[in-house]
C-alpha cells in the first residue's frame, strides 16, 4: 500500500467496445510493471482485451487492493468507474483516449512519460464531489443511484412538457413546466447542464445547480444552491417521463413520484500532472482560445 505519496498496486480501467484500445493498454501496464508498480487489470477491461498476464480485479477488489486507478478512455469511462470506487476513496488518473475529456485531462500521447511520474509522488490531487438520490414512491424508496455528473428528469419520445414541484430543504420553490430539470455537480456542469445554457461551476466550489431544459417560462432560469441543501423534485404532471443517473441508469417515473437529491458522503479524488490547470482544460475544450495565434496558455 501507500508509503507517504508512493503508489505500488496500480488499477487499469479501459474505455468498453473501443477499437485501437488494446495496444495503449497493454503498453501502459508493461511500462508500470517495468517501473516497479504492481499491476491489476479491471475484470471487464481484461476479458475484453483478452491480456491474462496481470491479474483481473473486480471494481470492489480494487477499492480493497489498489491504491490507484488509472483509467483509460473517455470521460463516461471515469464516471462509470469513480461511481464504483467513491466508497474506497480509490485516486483516479485520466488518459483521454475519447473525444471531449473534460476529467480524462492527459493525452494518450504523453502516458507513459507522465504516468510513472504521477505515480513517483508528483501529481496536484483534488475531490470532486457526488450526488446520491433515491425515488420516492408513496413513501417508500424504491430506487436508489450514485450520480457523478447529474440527476437529469425529463420527457421521453413525443410527450408534452412536464410540471414539476421542487422544494429545498423543505421549503417550496417553484413549480416549472417544461422538458425537464437538470441537478448537477460541478464536475456536470460541464456536461448536459452545460448545453442547456447552465453555468460551469469550478470543481472545488461548494455548489450544486438547477438548471431547467426548455421551460415554458423564460423567467425559470438556472440557479446554484449550497452544496448541504436537500432537494425534492415531485411528478405533478405530464406522461412518459424518466430520470436518469449520469445517463447511465433510468428508471420510468409515475405521477406523484418524488426525486430526493443531495451531495453524496462520498468523494472522488482525481490525480492531475503537477501544473494542471482548471482554466487550460476550459480554453482547450471550449475553444476559449482559438483567437490566439501564439498558443500560451498563461494568457487571460
Amino acid at each position: 500500500m501507500k508509503t507517504g505519496n508512493q503508489f505500488q498496486t496500480v488499477a487499469i480501467v479501459g474505455r468498453s467496445n473501443t477499437p485501437g484500445i488494446v495496444e495503449p493498454l497493454a503498453a501502459l501496464a508493461d511500462c508500470l510493471a517495468k517501473a516497479g508498480f504492481e499491476v491489476v487489470f479491471e475484470a471487464g477491461t481484461a476479458r475484453e482485451i483478452d491480456i491474462d498476464r496481470y491479474p483481473a480485479v473486480t471494481p470492489a477488489e480494487i477499492g480493497a487492493r489498489a491504491d490507484v486507478a488509472v483509467v483509460l478512455g473517455g470521460d463516461g469511462t471515469m464516471l462509470g468507474i469513480g461511481r464504483q470506487l467513491a466508497p474506497y476513496k480509490t485516486p483516479l488518473i485520466g488518459i483521454n483516449h475519447g473525444r471531449l475529456g473534460f476529467i480524462t485531462d492527459i493525452p494518450a500521447a504523453d502516458m507513459l512519460a507522465v504516468v510513472p511520474v504521477m505515480l513517483s509522488g508528483k501529481f496536484e490531487r483534488e475531490e470532486r464531489t457526488l450526488l446520491e438520490s433515491r425515488i420516492m414512491r408513496n413513501g417508500e424508496p424504491i430506487y436508489h443511484a450514485l450520480a457523478f455528473n447529474d440527476v437529469v428528469v425529463n420527457r421521453s419520445g413525443f410527450s408534452g412538457m412536464v410540471e414539476l414541484r421542487v422544494s429545498v430543504d423543505g421549503r417550496f420553490m417553484y413549480n416549472q413546466r417544461s422538458d425537464g430539470l437538470i441537478v448537477a455537480t460541478p464536475t456536470g456542469s460541464t456536461a448536459y447542464a452545460l448545453s442547456s445554457a447552465g453555468p460551469i461551476l469550478h470543481p472545488q466550489l461548494q455548489g450544486i445547480v438547477l438548471v431547467p431544459i426548455a421551460p415554458h417560462e423564460l423567467s425559470n432560469r438556472p440557479i446554484v444552491l449550497p452544496d448541504d441543501t436537500k432537494i425534492a423534485i415531485q411528478f405533478v404532471g405530464g406522461r412518459d417521463v424518466n430520470v436518469n443517473f449520469d445517463m447511465q441508469s433510468f428508471t420510468s417515473l409515475e405521477p406523484n413520484d418524488t426525486i430526493e437529491v443531495r451531495r453524496s458522503k462520498h468523494t472522488v479524488p482525481f490525480l492531475h500532472p503537477v501544473g494542471y490547470s482548471y482554466y487550460v482544460t476550459l480554453r482547450k475544450k471550449l475553444h476559449w482560445n482559438e483567437h490566439l495565434s501564439n498558443g500560451d496558455d498563461t494568457e487571460s
